[in-house]
């Protein structure tokens, strides 16, 4: 799964491609929060029973969740931009079917289809970590990463507004018209990644994984109105874990895999993708709480009397403070680290929903609770993808930032199967109408804090990033520490042959002229990543490998194509090796 070049040229990133993946970003979150205004009129707009309504939501989330890994492999192996404009397409005929209907079945259809647009999150970050240097990678990664609840909480006000004041089919002619936007925008302004994966698309990886995980979100967001003691419940889940254990023991036995599972098995990944589901839960109870606080009547003595649009209008913090923070994170992460970013947000949402618990008697109680809770979230999501990049080769970048995503998806899935359990029991019967009470909103603020406190306790076993101590450096990443180190063997202020054996070298272009922070990637006959580093001021780098034998040496740089280079280390001298951009593959 190594990356290999492409006869397409490399075209650097302007300075509107962040803004134009974050846009796609931000639209498939309203896709995602669309219907949320008329979730309890569905039933009578589709002409169907409460039961049947709930396909409507529940076919959007098995899609997603089923399409957000798949391409990202995708985007891996035939190009990032390419997929992301494939999903983005996908949602947008997906809209068009549901706005041209009120049919139950048609809708599910159209609903499905939009659900594929999930995938655009990874496929953007992958896109960043291909194109950007690294001084503005930080910042970049956190508002494509925010992105999803950026746009979950602006739509609520907008889409209740359209919603009260226009047919509700306007919500997908809208959802469309945003979809072939973001798609012209990315067409324009975003360049397609050179780099590729290795190897051919597991489609029985594919299928298995898609089978389970239908086989196991299924009774979580349908085990509310079937019961969590019935059989159909029961066996479903016993079914997912049967396929899931067999989908794993196959994907470990193929060369390239849908999913690297030993690379998903690492300590910071495991534990990365642990901790997204934790901040997936926290997020959506604010989101599945607040609003209907908000438009409880006041006569109830504790619902505050909000209309719709007002209610979102309350929530709408929450995704603006998420952009906002994006600056912010990209300090914190540069300064402290990934990690200690996570910890931060994780303990700001413990402070948001704990002051919660006490400001739920005004409309501006609501708003404080969604700008600190929006914050943390903010930090929190973040944080996630920079932690995966940092554990992963960069030619599995999309798959696992789309796990990734699929882990947070699982969290809001849970969270909103349990809240919804919650608020249903402790609800009060008023003339046959379930009204939530005061007592399960609090409870779903406590088990919100539960989760985040599981978060911390996963956050604070990731491993730290010291610096080498044999150098004692102070670098912001690795590849720095690399640099540096590299810049010590070559001016000798150790012996390169004891501490560096491997190779060495310069990156020139094919006039001879030093670039300087060119990345060089060193991979493995397994095609995994071995070591990287940036070349110094004048070109030289230098990497140590970790055993004797056949190697690739990839360098890429700003403005330059890719180019690898074969070559076999043995016995324990450096290998000299000059590297010319752009250039063919050639062998050592």
């Amino acid at each position: 799964m190594s990356p290999t070049t492409t006869d397409e040229p490399a075209r650097r990133a302007t300075g509107a491609t962040v803004p134009v993946l974050a846009f796609a970003g931000i639209v498939v979150a309203v896709m995602q929060t669309l219907l949320v205004p008329v979730i309890k009129d569905l039933p009578r707009l589709l002409d169907t029973s409460s039961s049947n309504a709930t396909w409507v939501l529940t076919s959007t989330l098995l899609s997603g969740a089923v399409a957000t890994p798949i391409m990202g492999r995708l985007g891996d192996l035939f190009g990032k931009r390419r997929m992301l404009i494939l999903s983005l397409s996908v949602m947008v005929v997906g809209a068009l079917v549901s706005a041209f209907t009120d049919a139950l079945l048609p809708m599910i259809v159209g609903r499905t289809l939009q659900g594929f647009a999930m995938g655009a999150i990874p496929l953007g970050i992958g896109l960043m970590r291909d194109m950007l240097p690294r001084e503005r990678l930080g910042s970049a990664m956190a508002l494509m990463s925010s992105s999803i609840g950026v746009g979950g909480g602006l739509a609520l006000p907008a889409a209740a507004l359209v919603a009260q004041h226009t047919d509700w089919h306007a919500l997908f002619y809208g959802a469309a018209g945003l979809g072939v936007l973001a798609i012209a925008l990315t067409l324009l302004v975003v360049p397609e990644s050179p780099l590729r994966a290795k190897g051919s698309f597991d489609l029985p990886g594919a299928l298995g994984l898609s089978a389970g995980l239908v086989l196991f979100l299924l009774p979580i967001t349908k085990g509310s109105d079937w019961g969590w003691s019935s059989p159909t419940t029961l066996g479903l889940f016993a079914a997912a874990a049967v396929v899931l254990l067999l989908w794993g023991l196959m994907e470990l036995r193929v060369a390239a895999p849908l999913v690297d599972l030993r690379t998903t098995a690492r300590r910071e990944v495991l534990l990365t993708n642990l901790a997204s589901i934790m901040v997936g839960v926290s997020f959506y109870v604010i989101s599945l709480v607040l609003p209907q606080l908000l438009q409880l009547p006041s006569e109830t003595g504790y619902g505050l009397g909000q209309s719709m649009v007002v209610a979102g209008l309350c929530v709408a913090p929450l995704g603006l403070t998420m952009m906002f923070t994006a600056p912010v994170y990209a300090r914190l992460s540069a300064r402290y680290g990934a990690r200690t970013t996570l910890i931060i947000g994780l303990l700001i949402i413990a402070v948001g929903y704990g002051g919660g618990l006490g400001l739920m008697n005004a409309a501006w109680q609501t708003v404080v609770t969604s700008v600190l809770i929006g914050a943390g979230i903010g930090l929190a999501y973040s944080s996630l993808p920079a932690l995966i990049i940092g554990a992963v080769p960069a030619s599995e970048t999309g798959a696992a930032n789309g796990l990734n995503t699929l882990m947070r998806s699982i969290g809001t899935s849970v969270s909103s199967a349990v809240i919804g359990m919650v608020l249903a029991n402790t609800a009060n019967d008023v003339g046959g109408v379930a009204v939530p009470t005061m007592h399960g909103f609090r409870v779903s603020f406590l088990i919100a804090t539960a989760a985040v406190a599981v978060g911390l306790a996963l956050a604070f076993f990731l491993p730290r990033r010291r610096p080498e101590s044999t150098t004692q450096l102070r670098a912001s990443s690795e590849e720095d520490a690399n640099l540096a180190r590299a810049e010590q063997a070559l001016a000798g202020e150790f012996p390169s042959d004891a501490a560096l054996s491997g190779f060495r070298g310069r990156v020139l272009t094919a006039d001879g002229i030093p670039v300087a922070r060119a990345k060089v990637t060193l991979i493995d006959r397994h095609g995994r990543q071995a070591g990287a580093t940036l070349s110094a001021g004048d070109g030289s780098y230098a990497l140590a490998v970790p055993a004797e034998g056949p190697y690739v040496l990839a360098a890429r740089a700003a403005g330059h194509g890719p180019l690898a280079h074969a070559a076999t280390h043995t016995g324990h001298r450096p290998v000299d090796l000059d590297l010319s951009l752009p250039g063919e593959t050639v062998s050592a």
